[in-house]
């Protein structure tokens, strides 16, 4: 019984790609982007407390990116939903 380590990874990353498009996966995705904006709110008070404008300014914009990333997740959840044929 011989394999092909090259075909075990390929089929591998065929697996961990279309994890990613799942909707498990999409859900993943989402919490670790939410996940995320703990840091991004723990930045945002200590550059208050500093009065750090530079800091602040930074965890602003980080937390616009991860506003933007979640809206995209969601709308991929959704588009999957839109194509389920029992969804509808």
């Amino acid at each position: 019984m011989s394999t092909d380590k090259s075909t075990d990874k390929k089929s591998a990353l065929k697996k961990a790609k279309g994890f990613k498009k799942s909707k498990a996966g999409t859900y993943l995705s989402i919490g670790t982007t939410l996940f995320g904006a703990v840091s991004v709110v723990k930045q945002a008070k200590t550059a208050r407390g500093e009065k750090d404008t530079l800091q602040l300014v930074d965890a602003v914009v980080s937390a616009a990116a991860i506003v933007t990333g979640v809206a995209l997740l969601v709308r991929e959840l959704r588009r999957m939903n839109s194509d389920d044929v029992l969804a509808g």
